[in-house]
């Protein structure tokens, strides 16, 4: 249960019903992470731009990677909500509950090709240590074939669900298996 008062679709009214409706239309439903920002309508629609520009806008990122990100940094995390939403998502891509758990754990035992193994190992690294030797994880990158503009939107990723976990993490928001089928991943 949510530590601060959240108004659900039902209770909704006016602009806020508006942002919900907009939500269910283009994501396919309402997430619980979109509802704990009910008392600010205003940072559901922001909150919603970025997320739409980092994890399915344009990028030399494939969406699996994006997602597969973010499961690790959400790991790392200990989020719960995250990791579960977003291994639903590689698990669309995968088609593999077995590799998804491996991931879930540890994703140094998965079979990954060499840039998807960096890309975790980036996320993991910049989560748990955010000033470890950075130059020296972007020129892994580099050296597997990712440009500068990989790398940054890998970076925005990782930076991004280290913000959304903190929101989750930080006003309980609880799992909701029924919440987590449904969803559009194109």
């Amino acid at each position: 249960m949510a530590y601060i008062d959240v108004i659900g679709y039902d209770s909704a009214e006016g602009e806020l019903k508006e942002i919900y409706e907009d939500l269910i239309q283009s994501r396919g439903k309402l997430a619980d992470v979109h509802m704990i920002q009910s008392l600010n309508p205003k940072s559901i629609v922001n909150h919603m731009d970025l997320y739409m520009t980092i994890m399915f806008g344009k990028s030399p990122l494939k969406r699996v990677q994006r997602e597969m990100i973010a499961v690790v940094v959400s790991k790392n995390n200990d989020c719960d909500y995250c990791q579960l939403h977003h291994a639903e998502a590689v698990n669309h891509y995968w088609k593999d509950a077995v590799k998804i758990e491996q991931l879930k754990s540890d994703f140094e035992q998965v079979d990954l090709s060499p840039i998807d193994m960096e890309l975790c190992r980036f996320a993991k690294k910049l989560t748990s240590e955010p000033n470890h030797d950075n130059q020296s994880s972007t020129q892994n990158l580099r050296d597997l074939g990712l440009s500068d503009r990989a790398i940054l939107d890998a970076t925005m990723v990782i930076a991004y669900f280290n913000f959304v976990n903190r929101i989750v993490l930080g006003l309980g928001v609880a799992v909701n298996k029924e919440e987590l089928k449904g969803y559009n991943y194109e």
